[in-house]
Formats: C-alpha cells, structure tokens, sequence
C-alpha cells in the first residue's frame, strides 16, 4: 500500500522550477526599477526648470539662481511666491541628495540634472554660450541651454 505525499525528487522539481522562474523575474524588476528611476528623474528636472525659469520672472532684476548644491532649499522652497513646496532628489542617489544645479558664469544659463543610472555625474557645468560641458552619457538633464 503506497503513502500519499510527494516523494524527494518531486519535491526536489518543484523548487528548481521556482528558482529558474525566480532568477528570471528579479532582472526583469531591476530594469522595470530604473525605467521608473528614469521617468521620475525626467518629469522632475522639468519641474525643476520651470520653477527655475518661475524663480527668473520673479526677480528684481532678473536673475536664476547662482550655482548651489542645495536649489530646493537654497531657493525655490523659500522664495515668495512659493516655487517647490518639498525638496526633489535624485532617485539615483542615496541619501535624498538633491538633483545637481549649475549656472553659467555670465548667469544667462543653467543646466539642472541627476546622476543617471551609473551614479556618476557626466555634466560638468554649461559655458556661456549655454553649451553643457563634460560627456553626453547618461545624465537627464534639463536646460536652457542648447544642449551637448
């Protein structure tokens, strides 16, 4: 007369199976991670540049913020009218690090930007002509400027 219950390589199947298919859903979800990394670092370095462009309007005389390592909370989360009610970070930072801010030297341009997915900043500032310096890699960026 036989037991019922699952024998040792039945058992055994089973987990391979469930290991194969865990294996294959954790890469996938480290990519799906950085794809939203990557929309929230977009959407927010816009809100970043309209509130910049906002700060310039509201200035007497017209004026973007000087190059700061802390924008949100130098500038636009106590400037009157209110720009940014809470600190934005860069989601490819740990630390709640805010986004990266510089100013050209002459104050006509700004670039705005976060690490990217390699956790090293490419930009290295934005010259007078608004043309950004370093490498076009895989920094998101906003700017006045041209670009690359």
């Amino acid at each position: 007369m036989r037991k019922k219950g699952f024998t040792l390589i039945e058992l055994l199947v089973v987990i391979s199976v469930i290991a194969i298919l865990v294996g294959i859903a954790v890469p996938r979800f480290k990519g799906m991670q950085d794809e939203a990394n990557n929309s929230k670092a977009n959407a927010e370095s816009r809100v970043l540049q309209t509130a910049a462009e906002s700060y310039y309007m509201n200035q007497t005389p017209n004026a973007y913020p000087a190059t700061v390592t802390t924008l949100c909370a130098a500038y636009l989360n106590s400037a009157s009218p209110l720009i940014v009610g809470d600190v934005l970070t860069d989601p490819f930072r740990s630390g709640g690090v805010e986004y990266n801010y510089i100013r050209s030297a002459n104050g006509d341009y700004y670039v705005i930007f976060s690490y990217g997915p390699d956790g090293a900043a490419d930009i290295t500032g934005i010259s007078d002509a608004g043309v950004l310096a370093g490498v076009d890699d895989d920094d998101i960026y906003s700017s006045n400027g041209t670009g690359f």
